[in-house]
């Protein structure tokens, strides 16, 4: 019996979709005769089902398998109530640009039996909703009802070619059990005739206007966000480096690995907020949705900026504008590529990249890379007290898993510090949401996995590429790790999750305080404004249980167990077999909202929790101040403690990094030795103002002072 459903498959298969992640119900018998007959008379040309007991984690998957190969998968749902159980995924597909086709059923249109699939449970009525699709539409490219099976082979050609145009994303369709039960002759499309949409490159003019803005610029710089989806495009960037010497890549969207990090022009991953930005006069924005923030960073008046994008006006979003005087609907890759061409083919253009001035720009970009890498590095150091950060524990991943890691990353607050410390070099070795929708990496990283091993088998290898998942507490917990450790042991898809135990979520202060710098929730504890997780769940406990037991569980709070640790889980991987090591690393404390974008928030004792409260902010403050760890010729170090120095004087506590004491003395202990001489070197220091001075005096005088 030849159905819609199975020419559903049928043409899923046809149009290389390898992988369908399902969770079914009562709309879907006729897809469970299809997938059944599948699997026994097409065993081999017949795509592969995953189970899935979650419907997030099987759009993630299907999202991750897209995100690394950039082919589209399919999900398979129940109705309208499994349509909502997407949740956050539909989100992350569509502003990530992932390419995923949604299926879902309706409830039968019949009721008394009039066709094969009329109703038949109680269900039916009240799953039985007006307009089933309206759900998700607005994320998706593409939603349609499958009305007929005579020509349901073309409606999942045109929903995968929306998938699959660019902008990339997610379509959905559904249909009634009549329809998809329905009997027809089998049937074969034109092939070739549904690829998707083909972006160009730029017009010559705009090449021409933007290579003389960037050989003709003293501060080149190119901004960028997901660029590095396509993974021809960080050797295109690198070129276009090489040949503009002075030029910086910013990162500002963390969604792909798009520069390496052992290039000289490598800025690193800075959500929308770096110095960079403002000091450049020539900015090319490259396929990014949020190149800075307005409120917090922004680009010289005099900047020419030059925006090349799949979607340059961002139409769902919307508000949203950057003020550039030139903007493109044009393929990022063919773009990089005339411009390179342009100023390597002009001699006009070449006698303003060449000459002494350009090697001096090149020699002292190579001088700022190195110094970066070297404070990364100073800053990767363990705590004092045996503990580590995130810093310490990413470059400790760095050097013992294997150099062409895959890297799922959904480290929210740490992202910045995840990205310093593996600092990835190769494409496709990064990837992140893209979107805002927590709980993406578990089912994320199973997805990359099964992608990177089915590839490496088409070509003859056994496995593909290691993958590491690093997920902060709370998205480990969104994530819904029962489901996903159960699909990790019953399809053998091995994964390192690396589990940030910072005990709460730190987003939402960090939002608080960008409103609210001085309100009553600045103050306010952890469990107050209610982010803490204390205590602390079994993360690796939850993992194991999911996994019948068959997963390598444990968990590590001091540096001096980290890499035997990290090495065991390592070889558990190896072996075929998944692995979660919950890492109780330190708190980044971020001290103030107002900060420099080259301030580096400090790290605080995993030990100690943060109460939010005074004592807790000066001692911030403090340790920004005195960090031995901090290069002392760092100019980000310098502004750091600066921007410490007057916070502690707005707390009438001016304080000079000889008042640090190392003997373990609580505050009310204090040494009035070492006080006195902390008061009369701030009473010295040009930095102090003259109120902190004179306040500084008082209390001297109260002392005994002179």
């Amino acid at each position: 019996m030849y159905t819609a459903s199975f020419a559903f498959f049928e043409e899923l298969w046809s149009a290389g979709v390898d992988h369908v992640f399902v969770n079914l119900g009562s709309d879907h018998p006729s897809i469970i005769e299809a997938m059944v007959k599948g699997s026994r008379d097409r065993n081999g040309a017949f795509p592969r089902i995953i189970t899935c007991p979650n419907e997030m984690v099987a759009m993630s998957m299907a999202d991750g398998y897209a995100r690394l190969t950039g082919k589209p998968q399919a999900v398979i749902v129940h109705v309208d109530v499994g349509t909502q159980g997407l949740g956050a995924a539909v989100h992350n597909s569509s502003t990530g640009r992932a390419p995923v086709l949604v299926f879902a059923g309706l409830s039968p249109s019949t009721q008394e039996g009039e066709l094969r699939g009329s109703r038949t449970e109680f269900i039916h009525w009240v799953q039985d909703v007006p307009d089933q699709k309206q759900i998700v539409a607005q994320y998706c490219r593409y939603a349609a009802e499958i009305k007929t099976g005579v020509n349901v082979k073309q409606m999942v050609r045109r929903a995968l070619q929306f998938a699959s145009s660019a902008p990339q994303g997610p379509v959905y369709l559904c249909a009634t059990r009549e329809v998809m039960e329905a009997e027809m002759e089998p049937y074969e499309l034109k092939k070739g005739c549904w690829e998707p949409v083909e972006l160009g490159g730029l017009e010559e003019d705009a090449v021409g206007r933007i290579a003389e803005a960037l050989a003709g610029a003293k501060h080149p710089l190119v901004v960028t966000g997901y660029a590095g989806r396509n993974h021809a495009v960080p050797g295109a960037l690198v070129e276009l480096a090489n040949t503009v010497k002075g030029l910086r890549v910013l990162d500002t969207g963390g969604s792909d690995m798009c520069f390496p990090a052992d290039h000289p022009g490598w800025l690193g991953l800075r959500f929308g907020v770096d110095d960079a930005v403002r000091t450049a006069d020539a900015i090319l924005v490259l396929d990014c949705d949020v190149p800075w923030i307005p409120t917090q960073c922004r680009p010289r008046e005099d900047a020419k900026i030059f925006h090349i994008d799949v979607d340059p006006l961002k139409q769902l979003m919307p508000l949203h504008y950057i003020e550039a005087q030139h903007r493109y609907r044009a393929d990022a890759l063919a773009s990089i590529r005339q411009i390179t061409a342009r100023l390597r083919g002009s001699s006009e253009l070449q006698a303003k990249l060449g000459g002494a001035e350009r090697e001096q720009q090149w020699d002292a970009l190579k001088a700022e890379h190195k110094k970066r890498l070297d404070d990364i590095a100073a800053r990767s150091q363990p705590l004092e007290n045996g503990e580590f950060g995130t810093g310490h524990l990413c470059s400790r991943l760095r050097e013992l898993c294997p150099k062409d890691t895959i890297w799922a990353v959904e480290a929210v607050t740490n992202t910045l510090f995840v990205h310093d410390g593996l600092q990835p070099t190769m494409p496709g070795q990064w990837i992140n949401c893209g979107g805002g929708g927590l709980g993406w990496s578990g089912g994320g990283a199973l997805g990359v996995k099964l992608a990177a091993d089915h590839e490496a088998r088409k070509k003859g290898q056994k496995k593909g590429q290691f993958v590491v998942q690093i997920v902060g507490d709370g998205s480990f917990l969104f994530s819904v790790p029962g489901s996903v450790y159960w699909i990790a042991r019953r399809y053998g898809i091995p994964v390192l999750t690396i589990v940030l135990n910072n005990k709460g979520w730190n987003a939402p202060r960090r939002s608080l305080l960008l409103v609210h710098p001085d309100g009553l929730g600045s103050k306010a504890s952890n469990e107050e404004i209610n982010i803490s997780f204390d205590p602390s769940p079994d993360y690796a406990g939850i993992a194991k249980a999911a996994a019948g037991g068959e997963l390598f569980a444990a968990r590590v709070d001091k540096a001096a167990d980290l890499d035997r640790v990290l090495r065991e889980a390592i070889a558990a991987v190896e072996n075929g077999q998944a692995a979660v090591v919950d890492c109780k690393v330190a708190y980044y404390l971020f001290t103030s909202i107002k900060m420099d974008p080259g301030d580096i928030p400090q790290e605080v004792p995993a030990s100690e929790d943060f109460r939010g409260e005074r004592e807790n902010i000066l001692r911030g403050h403090k340790a920004a101040i005195s960090n031995p760890r901090t290069p002392p010729s760092s100019k980000v170090s310098k502004e750091a403690k600066e921007h410490s120095r007057r916070e502690l004087e707005a707390y009438d506590e001016p304080y000079d990094a000889s008042q640090a004491s190392h003997g373990g003395k609580e505050e009310g202990e204090k040494d009035p030795g070492n006080v006195a001489r902390g008061l009369k070197a701030s009473i010295s220091n040009p930095g102090v103002s003259e109120e902190a001075k004179q306040k500084a005096r008082e209390k001297l005088g109260k002392l005994g002072g002179e």
